[in-house]
């Protein structure tokens, strides 16, 4: 494997690792003290934003739906984005399992592991449609900071409060998870795999239809126009 390759692999793992470990660990400590959906945001949000200025210069993608939509909008060649995705999924599945290693198993359980359910409240068309429009959201954040060229150089930081605002906004619904590794993670380590489908599909689309619209209606200028 080439070190461009490694390099990959370790930020794509490294980077998904930290989000699951600290988010699932946000959710659980929230369900022992009673804390508030402001602190599970800001976790998912912060710890987003680190990952994301930190390993920017490669990729950090940390999200299975993320990647390919990159596929989908041609900046990621297959190879890179199947390396990508394996090292996702492995990275949240290994700190899924570090948690219910490490943290209690009463409160692991009562947690679901910390991963994301769906409210009894709504129905599963919504759930999907909620986690949809987050991740369209998260991609056009992630585009317009990052993808591209013209844009303030702000680190990872409006990515991280774009995860944290659509936590505010959804989280009591769907959790917010706008990331099939992100859940798969704890619903393997928590044996518990409800809703996955809707976890997985929601965010794939969100994030491609989000990157294609960006990509077409932002990114490429329109040579008939007038410039500024």
């Amino acid at each position: 494997m080439s070190s461009t390759y490694v390099r990959h692999a370790y930020s794509e793992f490294l980077g998904t690792f930290a989000l699951t470990f600290v988010g699932s660990a946000a959710i659980m400590l929230k369900e022992a003290s009673g804390g508030s959906l402001l602190e599970v945001a800001l976790a998912h949000g912060l710890v987003l934003s680190i990952m994301v200025t930190a390993f920017m210069h490669i990729a950090a993608h940390f999200n299975p739906a993320v990647t390919i939509a990159f596929v989908f909008t041609r900046r990621i060649p297959l190879s890179m984005a199947g390396l990508h995705i394996a090292m996702q999924f492995a990275g949240a599945i290994v700190a899924a399992f570090l948690l219910k290693a490490l943290f209690p198993a009463a409160l692991f359980s009562a947690a679901h592991g910390g991963g994301q359910a769906i409210s009894v409240d709504i129905g599963g068309a919504q759930a999907w449609v909620l986690e949809a429009l987050a991740t369209f959201f998260l991609m056009t954040a992630i585009f317009g900071t990052a993808v591209n060229k013209k844009a303030p150089n702000v680190g990872g930081f409006a990515i991280g409060l774009t995860v944290a605002f659509d936590i505010l906004a959804i989280g009591p619904f769907t959790g917010a998870s706008m990331n099939p590794a992100r859940t798969f993670g704890p619903a393997m380590a928590y044996g518990v795999y409800e809703g996955v489908g809707i976890y997985i599909t929601a965010p794939i689309v969100g994030a491609i239809i989000a990157a294609l619209a960006y990509d077409n209606l932002i990114l490429k200028e329109d040579p008939a126009a007038p410039t500024a």
